[in-house]
């Protein structure tokens, strides 16, 4: 097929002295491709993607070199307006991209600049809301919308102008994984049915995975791997070092094919080909006359120890048959009661809209419910100004740079702590202390760095106070892999050390790694709450709330009913691997 994007030798620097944020980059990439494009924070992932799209040149001030060609035309030669029309760029900041205050009008704003024909307006507008499921939002006010949603708008905007490529950096960050798939089988649809070429940014290698027929691994501004997803996510060791993970059953038939157990060399990429591979590794066994084993294995993760709150702790944060509604008619919730002990590690799971953020909002008393109580530290919110309540809880926002105010990034870690009187040089002792465990440049303006540094920072402004409670929305939105594994270690030993986290997070990974129990909530209700291996295997529950469970909850479940029972409750990849070799009898 014919190349769309060709990029020859290009480099690009924000500035005479700043290191370059792309290095040498060569690409071609032919129409109708899906490409996916992975790497760490800094790898200059958002800054190819501005070269694509022509906000590098024409937009972004810096030095550049090399040439980019975008459908015949030198992104140097042509106005950003002409590049436009050609390629649909979807930003990593939502909020910077939005226009219009109703939905409908969004999506106008952009059809009208480009004088799309009137009598086909009404027919792209409706197809667009309908390709990614939002029809029903159409006349909503954007401010009343959740993250995932606006996401979802900023999407069918673009896919409303017909472009012949799309840009999408992170598209998904905000959405829950039954929202994400959606947003990749849309892309993926609007690639094979109208020929589009799709360049995706996306830290979720899973779906990366699934969709993508080449992926491109980026580090330190260069191409570091390119391939299929059977060629990229072969190389676990060489993606781990650059800080890139790999779809949970990849690491199994890795580890598996490691130890010799199967002579596959192509990774597995999703729950099928694992099952298909770990029965076919048995069944050969059983055929072979070796020993197996049978019965059933110890629930829960290692990543989730019992914690002392059970016996005679009194609870920190409790909600009672709590309602809420806001003005003019948005989302509701009703009915919630939950309570949360010191130490404990509580995971919020559910569907954009399900009401998870509303729920963190009534619990650091921004919110005042409408109905029931709830009580922080036995302080009723309703009664109690926020102020005195955030002397007992720090939030972490979904969007950081709505919590970020400062010059330099000690400043703004010890900002929080400076407000409650604390000493500034000893405020800045403590800051310093925590920036140096996130690996952070204590005195770099924390809007000169990345999306993902900036959640960092932020979160170090909340590790700082030591609360008894801490509220995580989306921790690990716009992370790396390495980051997200500093990120929740640190807030693991929050809890470790008596802190009470909840944290509301679409990385069902992440959550059943770390989280001790979770709470499932779709609609505005809580649906379900419990120990997270057992709500994870509740396949009806799981589809209720829009939650696709973790691959390894997922793969044990199906083999636990199809293999053996020694695989019931396995939540880790390293119990799959050992009850693997202990069937074998090679334990």
């Amino acid at each position: 097929m014919a190349t769309i994007i060709e990029m020859d030798e290009v480099s690009f620097s924000y500035g005479s002295d700043a290191a370059h944020a792309l290095d040498g980059i060569s690409l071609t990439v032919e129409e109708g491709a899906f490409v996916g494009v992975i790497g760490p924070s800094g790898a200059g992932k958002s800054t190819l993607a501005a070269c694509l799209s022509g906000a590098i040149p024409h937009h972004y001030t810096g030095e550049l070199f090399g040439s980019t060609v975008v459908a015949g035309r030198d992104t140097c030669d042509v106005t950003l307006t002409d590049i436009s029309r050609t390629v649909g760029s979807v930003a990593q900041d939502i909020d910077a991209q939005m226009v219009a205050s109703v939905v409908e009008d969004e999506l106008l704003f952009g059809l009208e600049n480009f004088g799309a024909p009137h009598d086909r307006i009404e027919e792209r507008i409706d197809r667009a809301l309908s390709t990614v499921g939002i029809r029903e939002l159409r006349h909503r006010e954007i401010a009343t919308l959740s993250g995932g949603q606006k996401q979802k708008v900023a999407i069918a905007a673009i896919l409303a102008l017909e472009p012949r490529v799309l840009v999408l950096d992170e598209p998904t960050a905000a959405l829950d994984p039954v929202s994400s798939r959606t947003v990749f089988e849309t892309l993926a649809d609007v690639n094979r049915r109208l020929g589009v070429t799709v360049v995706v940014i996306e830290q979720k290698v899973a779906l990366l995975s699934a969709f993508c027929d080449r992926v491109l691994v980026m580090d330190r501004g260069r191409i570091a791997l390119s391939g299929t997803p059977h060629e990229v996510f072969g190389n676990g060791e060489r993606l781990r070092a650059i800080g890139v993970d790999s779809p949970r059953t990849a690491r199994i038939s890795n580890s598996l094919a490691r130890a010799g157990l199967t002579a596959r060399t192509e990774p597995c990429l999703d729950v099928d080909e694992a099952y298909g591979l770990i029965a076919e590794i048995l069944s050969g066994a059983r055929s072979a006359g070796a020993r197996t084993a049978s019965g059933p294995r110890r629930a829960g993760s290692p990543h989730a120890p019992a914690r002392p709150h059970a016996e005679g702790a009194q609870p920190v944060l409790t909600f009672r048959d709590v309602g809420y509604t806001y003005p003019g008619g948005g989302a509701s919730v009703t009915d919630l009661s939950l309570t949360v002990y010191p130490g404990e590690l509580v995971g919020v799971v559910g569907q954009n809209g399900a009401g998870k953020t509303t729920l963190t909002k009534l619990l650091n008393g921004l919110l005042k419910p409408a109905a029931g109580e709830v009580r922080i530290a036995g302080l009723d919110t309703r009664e109690t100004p926020v102020s005195r309540i955030a002397a007992h809880v720090a939030t972490l926002f979904q969007n950081p740079d709505r919590q970020i105010c400062k010059n330099t990034v000690l400043d703004e870690v010890a900002f929080g702590l400076e407000l409650t009187g604390v000493d500034p040089a000893d405020a800045r002792e403590r800051a310093r202390r925590v920036i140096a465990r996130f690996g952070l440049p204590a005195t770099e303006a924390p809007f000169a760095l990345s999306r993902g540094q900036r959640q960092m920072v932020a979160l170090a402004g909340v590790v700082v106070m030591e609360p008894e409670v801490v509220v995580l929305d989306e921790p690990t939105s716009g992370l790396d892999y390495r980051e997200c594994m500093t990120v929740m270690e640190t807030v693991r030993d929050m809890a470790d050390h008596g802190c009470a986290v909840v944290m509301v997070c679409h990385d069902m990974e992440v959550v059943s790694d770390f989280a001790e129990r979770i709470v499932v909530m779709a609609d505005g209700r809580i649906l379900g709450r419990g120990p997270a291996g057992e709500l994870f295997a509740d396949d009806a529950l799981m589809a209720r709330a829009s939650v696709t469970p973790p691959q390894v909850v997922d793969l044990a479940g199906r083999l636990a009913r199809g293999v053996s029972p020694a695989f019931a409750g396995i939540t880790e990849v390293s119990d799959i691997v050992s009850t693997v070799k202990e069937l074998m009898g090679r334990a």
